[in-house]
Parts: structure tokens; sequence; C-alpha cells
């Protein structure tokens, strides 16, 4: 985990890498749960007899789901001194470039776009790349917003 001196201490990352994330498994129980969530049962997701048919071979993750594991795979990377608050402010832009196959490992990577000052702190855009173990394509893309406030 790398540790970050406040807002200033951010403000001189600009533009660098921030750091990957260990392998996180993305079960089939995972899915199901992600479903039951938000009542997006398509057979992709959630049918392992009827997918095996179709056109990944195997039932795969929700694209929600993916981008949705961003702050569990992120959240170990960066401790920020001195910041009395951290909120996700939104997203600029979310891809979902190929699926995550039932079983696969993913992991994220993080780069740091921009730092600009807002009224009390700033605001961070981050690009998200999240990838499957043994495979180049990305599986999702993101650019993630937040704001700190010290």
């Amino acid at each position: 985990m790398k540790t970050i001196e406040g807002i200033e201490g951010y403000k001189a990352l600009t533009g660098q890498p921030l750091g990957e994330s260990v392998w996180l498994e993305v079960d089939q129980d995972r899915i199901n749960r992600f479903a039951d969530a938000t009542g997006d049962h398509q057979w992709i997701h959630v049918d392992t007899e009827k997918a095996k048919e179709g056109p990944f071979g195997t039932t795969i993750a929700h694209g929600f789901l993916t981008l949705s594991l961003i702050p569990c795979l992120t959240g170990g990377l960066l401790k920020i001194d001195g910041v009395r608050m951290a909120i996700n402010y939104g997203l600029n832009k979310v891809r979902f470039p190929s699926p995550v196959k039932v079983g696969s490992k993913v992991r994220a990577s993080v780069r740091n776009l921009s730092v600009e000052d807002v009224q009390g702190g700033i605001q961070v855009v981050n690009e998200v790349i999240l990838t499957v173990e043994g495979e180049a394509k990305p599986v999702c893309v993101a650019e993630m917003v937040s704001r700190l406030y010290s």
C-alpha cells in the first residue's frame, strides 16, 4: 500500500501509475448474488447449462458486476493521510471490451489522469483498467472521478 501525504502529496502524483491490485476470482456464486441484487438474471450470467452452448462457452459476469469490483480491488492501493473525507463523484466513461468468464481472476491497474482544485479539496480522475489473468485485452476500462477533502 502506497501512503500519500495529504492533498499536496496526491497532486505530486498527477499523471503517474498508482499501482496494481491483487487478483480476485469471479465465481458463479458472486455472479448469482449480483443477479439477485440487480434483478438481471439473463441466461448468459446465471444458466450454466445453457451458457455452455452460448457465445462464450460458459457464464460471464455482468458488466456492472465487473465495474462494481473496482472499489474492492483498488481499496488497498493507497492510504491518504490528512484527508477528512473521500467520495466517489462519478465516472467519465466506462467500456467493457471483453467478458469476464466465470472462474476468471481479475486485477485492477490504476493511473492518475488529473488532479484539480475544488472548493475544500481536490477532484481526482483515475483511469482504472481491469484485466483477466492470462488475457491481453482488458475487461473494463473506466475513468473514476473522486473528490478528496481536507
